[in-house]
């Protein structure tokens, strides 16, 4: 009789905990969704903006004066980055409220005025800070916060990207590579559908390339395709190493935030003027989807990291993954020309593979590659993950990334990653 009962309060406990992740990510969803969507929105018409008046590139080193001199404001509850909502889902970290608008705005006015960033990066401290705060005003306890914080990221990660798998995925994978939350799983996976719907009703849709030729199997395009992925995992070492020695060196060289904001967007406007085109400026979507088309420039993949490594060194936002994308199928379809493989299958192949490298997130590359580029061959992406984590090393995008167990056997690591 006790047996029974004992099984009946674990069964009514697992119920219990089921049905609360349930309404609290569906709420979490339906806020990420609808705030990612206007977030979408917001960005899209910034583009438009810039794009039919080019002369609003010249308002960059004020813009960059504008966003240094907001966060300064708001300096006193220390970083406001990426990196804060890293560690409030892996530890007890805070997220204030304010990041929300703080990023919001100044990613809207980066892309406006120029700036060569993404948008992820905002993705995650909107999400970030609506899971977290959502998680405060309902006073969950310690380790819940840490999974509605995930379940935030997931959301608007899967309203402004179309990809609810990859970016449920994303959520507890980029915060301990080796270590998934997997507690998180059903709140960040119900968080991203609901806010994936959302997005929906707002006539955005998922960011999807068709017509990507995978052709036959064969010993010698396994050997092209792992070629061209160690070439991106190498060009994602790169593309964070610009990155983050840039980032110091405007530090050291400029240490008032106000200057080296002037001087990064003084760098962009030259800089534009000087490739003589605006492909660089913005998120670049348009040079992408011809990559994957089959149609790229030589110099365009090393191009994007200049202008991306100066836009976050001066302080600008968004987020540098769009940009990885965009090195990334850019050098995988001029590869797939040299290499003599389909070049709108290399530059798909890049488009994984460097954001990947850049990440260290095999799993959640794995599923963008299958909601971007259908599941025509999981296991060429799946190859195509595995060469780009391994041979990417122990670099990354973000700071507060920890790596659990080493890329090159079964042993314990916990480091962060490499910058």
């Amino acid at each position: 009789m006790n047996l029974i009962k004992n099984n009946f309060k674990k069964a009514l406990l697992y119920l219990k905990t089921f049905v609360k992740w349930l309404i609290i990510a569906s709420f979490v969803g339906f806020l990420g969704g609808a705030i990612g969507s206007v977030f979408h929105i917001s960005i899209d018409y910034a583009t438009l903006m810039r794009e039919e008046n080019p002369w609003i590139l010249y308002f960059l080193p004020a813009g960059g004066i504008v966003i240094a001199g907001v966060y300064h404001i708001f300096k006193s509850r220390g970083s406001l980055d990426t990196n804060r909502v890293l560690d409030a889902a892996a530890k007890e970290e805070k997220v204030p409220l304010v990041m929300a608008p703080l990023i919001f705005i100044s990613t809207c006015l980066t892309h406006l005025l120029g700036g060569s960033a993404g948008r992820e990066g905002a993705a995650l401290q909107l999400g970030g800070s609506i899971g977290y705060n959502t998680g405060k005003a309902l006073r969950l306890k310690n380790g819940d916060m840490h999974i509605v914080t995930m379940a935030g990221m997931s959301a608007v990660f899967a309203a402004l990207f179309g990809t609810p798998a990859s970016a449920a995925f994303f959520s507890f994978e980029v915060t301990r590579v080796g270590l998934m939350h997997y507690s998180s799983f059903v709140p960040s996976v119900m968080a991203a559908l609901v806010a994936s719907q959302i997005a929906k009703l707002f006539g955005l849709h998922a960011v999807k390339f068709d017509g990507v030729v995978f052709g036959n199997i064969s010993i010698e395009s396994v050997i092209l395709v792992i070629a061209v992925s160690l070439l991106c995992a190498i060009v994602g070492i790169l593309f964070c190493s610009c990155i983050h020695k840039t980032e110091k060196l405007f530090e050291k060289i400029f240490p008032s935030r106000y200057i080296r904001a002037f001087v990064g967007g003084i760098l962009i406007v030259v800089l534009t003027y000087i490739v003589g085109t605006r492909d660089y400026n913005g998120a670049g979507m348009n040079v992408i989807t011809d990559a994957i088309g089959g149609k790229a420039n030589y110099e365009a993949f090393i191009l994007k990291i200049i202008f991306t490594s100066v836009t976050i060194a001066a302080g600008f936002k968004g987020g540098e993954i769009v940009p990885a994308f965009f090195v990334g199928s850019t050098f995988g379809c001029i590869m797939g020309q040299f290499l003599g493989l389909d070049p709108s299958f290399a530059a798909a192949i890049g488009f994984v593979a460097v954001f990947c490298s850049v990440t260290n997130c095999p799993t959640a590359s794995l599923m963008l590659a299958i909601e971007v580029f259908g599941g025509g061959d999981i296991l060429i992406f799946a190859l195509v993950c595995g060469v780009s984590y391994m041979m990417s090393g122990y670099s990354g995008l973000y700071k507060s990334q920890s790596i659990a167990f080493s890329k090159l056997g079964d042993e314990l690591l916990d480091k962060t990653s490499e910058f």
